[in-house]
């Protein structure tokens, strides 16, 4: 039971939990009754050993094993009864240890969600943005997938930028290819590469000296080459005629294709909008609202943060204080959006999952299955997804509250 709670700082509370010392030796009987019935002890039929020799083999595999199950029940009993929302598992300062027909007492540091005065997070003024789609936005996609689509064909005609060539080559540091088949413009080479192949025909050779940088690829980096090329194949994309369009992406008319790529640049604008709305709802909130955050959740996301630094190249130690920074902005908005989260009483189903893998699988094009292994794998369970989708549920209700207003009367 709980025997009373020590307020550290706003976020980190001292638990004093006691557990009757009836209750302890009954779950320890119990533990060693269970062990009892499937231990094999030599002389004994399975299940007949007296329990006596078994509490002096087996008598700390059942402390410990009532301990761990009393410290989670009793600890989930307290933080009820003191009413606090844990954010991270509880710490504690001192062994826990069972003494045999005494009380079980323990203390355990608990990091909480800290309370916010006065919060308030209705008529949020964000800008009214509409969400209008032109026909020259629906031209310009047309074109684009008409080049999109478009194959590429053999040309005559001198190469230029885009196109496709088939060269053989060979170089003075011993390195040639046969059939190499390189976009002009599109690397991996330098752009002199590209360029020195430029208005040649198919049939004719050429040399030319490239400088690779450091970072180029394997072979040729950090060299100077010179390069024997002979153009074997020139090829050039041909747009798909826009009236072909439709037949080949499945529609049965231009009116419909167009009537599709309206209905996805409006959705994409929405989303758009939506997004610079949450990202001005959230920078108002976080420069509004000031709080102690919890030292624990704020430790967490700097090691994260570094870790991605790390991975990336940069040097940690050099960018503490921005990495310091942005940790504690995220653990404060985080917070901020669990707060609300809570008042509106936001939770997550299993049929919001779902619905989320499927509109995650839609969008990327691969099965609900290769989602849910991504998050597995990544994370190794689903709660990044369910964080996700409570972020969303909150903001959708943010956004709700919030007043919608022009431009120019916006308060920054």
């Amino acid at each position: 039971m709980l025997k009373g709670i020590d307020e550290i700082s706003k976020t980190k509370k001292r638990l004093k939990i006691e557990i009757p010392a009836d209750v302890v030796e009954g779950e320890i009987q119990k533990a060693l009754r269970e062990i009892q019935g499937k231990a094999k002890i030599p002389g004994f039929r399975p299940g007949k050993a007296p329990i006596s020799i078994i509490e002096k083999k087996f008598g700390k595999d059942a402390e410990n094993e009532v301990l761990e199950k009393l410290v989670s029940k009793y600890y989930d009993n307290a933080i009820k009864e003191a009413k606090i929302k844990p954010v991270l598992p509880p710490m504690a300062e001192d062994a826990i240890d069972i003494k045999r027909n005494e009380p079980l007492y323990f203390e355990l540091i608990v990091e909480t969600i800290p309370e916010i005065e006065n919060l308030n997070y209705e008529d949020i003024e964000i800008e009214d943005i509409p969400i209008e789609v032109t026909d020259k936005d629906i031209d310009d996609v047309l074109q684009r997938l008409s080049k999109e689509r478009g194959v590429y064909e053999p040309i005559e005609e001198p190469a230029q930028n885009e196109d496709l060539v088939v060269i053989d080559y060979t170089t003075d540091i011993g390195k040639e290819a046969k059939d190499y088949v390189y976009k002009l413009g599109a690397g991996p080479f330098p752009e002199a590469f590209s360029k020195a192949i430029e208005g040649r025909k198919k049939g004719e050779t050429l040399s030319t000296e490239i400088d690779f940088p450091e970072d180029s690829i394997a072979d040729f980096a950090g060299k100077k080459v010179n390069f024997q090329i002979t153009i074997k194949e020139i090829k050039r994309r041909k747009d798909i005629p826009l009236d072909e369009l439709p037949g080949e992406l499945g529609f049965e008319d231009m009116e419909k294709l167009r009537n599709y790529v309206r209905e996805s640049l409006e959705k994409a604008k929405k989303e758009q909008a939506d997004d610079k709305k949450k990202i001005d709802i959230l920078r108002k909130l976080l420069e509004t609202y000031d709080f102690e955050l919890p030292e624990g959740l704020v430790e967490m996301e700097i090691r994260r943060i570094a870790d991605e630094y790390e991975k990336m190249g940069i040097n940690v130690v050099e960018q503490m204080d921005k990495i310091s920074e942005i940790a504690k902005r995220n653990i404060k908005a985080y917070l901020l959006l669990e707060i609300i989260g809570e008042k509106e009483g936001i939770t997550v189903t299993e049929e919001d999952l779902k619905q989320e893998v499927m509109n995650i699988a839609r969008k990327y094009s691969i099965t609900p299955q290769g989602v849910v292994q991504y998050y597995m794998s990544k994370d190794g369970s689903l709660e990044a997804l369910r964080n996700s989708v409570f972020e969303k549920k909150v903001f959708d209700i943010l956004i709700q509250k919030a007043k919608t207003i022009k431009k120019e009367e916006v308060t920054q």
